[in-house]
């Protein structure tokens, strides 16, 4: 028996529907997102982009997708595309920290020091603090 539902738990990308076992049934942007993340982890970062590009277009606000995307236009250096995928990470999720420390990197290789300083400093302000920082919130 399959159930509509949202979002993956683990990745953030969308799946139309989850078996009986709960686990999700895999779609082509899932596909397509996961094969993406593969050739990240491969270090081919250009044909990563090809599968990301196509399973952007299918989920627009999904956070994983955009997330690897501009991991993988970060890494060929093309830092405007970069930018623009961290800042619709800013714009999703405000309070990540990985966004907006991204984000400032990308500006930083523009030149744009100025700019991303704030990134810089909210980055480190949200970022949580380790058992060997001293005390902790949990």
């Amino acid at each position: 028996m399959q159930r509509p539902v949202g979002v993956g738990a683990t990745t953030g990308v969308r799946v139309r529907a989850v078996d009986s076992r709960g686990g999700p049934v895999v779609t082509e942007t899932f596909d397509l997102f996961q094969l993406g993340r593969s050739h990240l982890r491969s270090g081919m970062p250009a044909q990563a982009t090809v599968p990301l590009e196509k399973a952007k277009r299918a989920e627009p606000t999904s956070r994983s997708i955009r997330e690897a995307l501009g991991i993988a236009y970060f890494r060929i250096g093309r830092w405007e595309e970069a930018e623009a995928e961290f800042r619709t990470l800013v714009e999703l999720a405000p309070a990540d920290e990985f966004a907006h420390y991204a984000l400032a990197r990308a500006l930083v290789n523009q030149g744009r020091r100025e700019e991303a300083t704030p990134h810089v400093k909210l980055a480190r302000s949200l970022r949580p603090r380790t058992s060997n920082d001293g005390d902790t919130l949990e």
